[in-house]
Parts: structure tokens; sequence; C-alpha cells
């Protein structure tokens, strides 16, 4: 498929995470379990610019060698009123997972511990296990930007998020054997797993705002691979995913995704029962 190469000042909107690529990864914190992140579970792409999944809903680009993609949101709340039973919703910037069994991520969760909000940041090189960032605290409303990076010097990922809100930041790299750099996301997502092997219940984050119209922070929710360079909706082969509740193994909540802003970079995502 032919593709449009999107020359946008030479990565010149990406000065301070250029810089963290020879940095040392600062300390692995507390790991999330049992919950886990990951690869897309239960894809059906429909062929027309539309997925269905039982666990991702947001925007997915495909391609070939992504060297790196950029995200923002704002920090959704979590309406915990009346849970008996733990939920969770997770907010994140990655590449791979759309076509393959690797994930590089990073974001932030709303969930609810019984019926008490709980805010982190987080990351997660697939297959490796998750970690919790706590030195980067979150809050609802605050403004999340993030970077997974591919250092083709080192072969290293780096992951790198900022709240923008508080200017508090975290920066790690790792070697992952398994990526193939062929996807880019920006993902609301329902992490695995019950006992039986289905997803967690999706928490009520209500609407949760994606990209530059929301966040104000420029050149976000765009990506690179070997041809193209640019906001979601510059790439040819763009999939719009929601989680779909008839899906084997998904939440019993779903969310869907409105259609890209008029510029192509911004979208938000809605939680339903």
């Amino acid at each position: 498929m032919g593709r449009r190469l999107v020359i946008v000042g030479a990565l010149a909107f990406l000065p301070a995470f250029a810089q963290v690529q020879d940095e040392a990864p600062q300390t692995i914190m507390e790991k999330i379990a049992p919950r886990q992140f990951g690869p897309v579970r239960d894809l059906t792409d429909h062929g027309n610019g539309t997925a269905t999944s039982g666990n991702w809903s947001g925007y997915a680009v495909l391609g070939s060698s992504f060297q790196w993609a950029k995200g923002s949101w704002v920090v959704p709340t979590a309406n915990c009123s009346g849970v008996a039973k733990d939920q969770y919703a997770a907010f994140w910037v990655g590449l791979d997972g759309y076509s393959s069994n690797s994930v590089e991520q990073t974001g932030t969760d709303s969930d609810c511990v019984g019926s008490t909000p709980n805010y982190y940041a987080w990351y997660e090189f697939y297959p490796k296990p998750s970690f919790q960032i706590s030195s980067v605290p979150v809050k609802p409303g605050d403004v999340i930007s993030a970077l997974v990076y591919y250092n083709s010097s080192t072969e290293k990922f780096i992951v790198e998020i900022i709240n923008e809100t508080t200017g508090k930041s975290f920066v790690t790299s790792a070697a992952v054997a398994s990526a193939v750099r062929s996807s880019a996301e920006w993902i609301t997502e329902a992490p695995c797993c019950t006992a039986s092997g289905g997803f967690l219940p999706l928490s009520d984050f209500g609407t949760v705002n994606f990209g530059k119209d929301s966040t104000g922070v420029g050149a976000t929710n765009w990506a690179l691979d070997s041809s193209n360079e640019g906001a979601i909706g510059s790439f040819p082969a763009v999939n719009t995913i929601l989680i779909d509740k008839t899906a084997s193994r998904t939440s019993p909540q779903t969310s869907t995704c409105s259609a890209l802003s008029t510029d192509k970079t911004s979208f938000s995502c809605t939680w339903a029962p």
C-alpha cells in the first residue's frame, strides 16, 4: 500500500524525549499483580478501517519499523460509587500488540478498589511484567504525555511518561527480543485476567480525552515508521477499535471511541455498561 511521507521539522517537536535515550533506567517500581496488560485479544479486523476486540478501544496505525509513538490524554475520574468488586481501566500509548505478540507501552490507570478510586502511572515491556511508577503520582484532571521510542543504536525501547500538570516524569528502557515494531496505538484497555482467563471488569471512567485538542500538548497522538511521520489520521491504515461485549472472555462493560478530530490528532473514548 502506498504511503504519503509527511515531514514535520525532523523531530523538532521531540527534543526532550530524544535526549533521554542514553540515560540509565530509573529504579523499577512495585510490580502490578495480578493485573497484566499486553497485546490485543479476541481481535476482529473488519477490513474497513474498524475493528473490535475483547480488551482494547482506541486507535491503531499499521506500518513497518516504527521508531516512536507519542500520546497525550487527561486522566479521567473513576466512578466507584456502589462498586463491590475491583474494576480497572488503563489508558496508554505504545508500539506493537495489534499484529504482534509483544507490546512496549506506558500509561495510567483509573481503577476502583472496591468503592475507592485508585490512580497510578505504569509501564510494561510485554511479555515482561508491568510495573507501577510511584514517582509520578496522578489524579483526575492531570494532563499526561508519554512516548515509546526505539533506539536503533542500542536496540532498546525507551518509555517516558510526564505528568504535565505536576512536572513529574519517569524514563526507563529495555530490550524486547520479540518486538517487530509493526503498529502504534493509543488505547483504553480492560486489563487481563480473571481466574477463568477473561478480562477484568472495566471501571466507569466516564469519558477519556486523547490528543492536543483536550491536552494542549502539541504533536501528540503522532508516530513515525519507515515511511510516514505524522498524526494518527495521516497513516493510510488506521483502525478504530472498540471493546465488543460479545467477544469471548471480554469485560462485562464496554468502551467506544469517537471519530478523529478535524486535524486527525484527537479523539475520546466513553465507558458504557
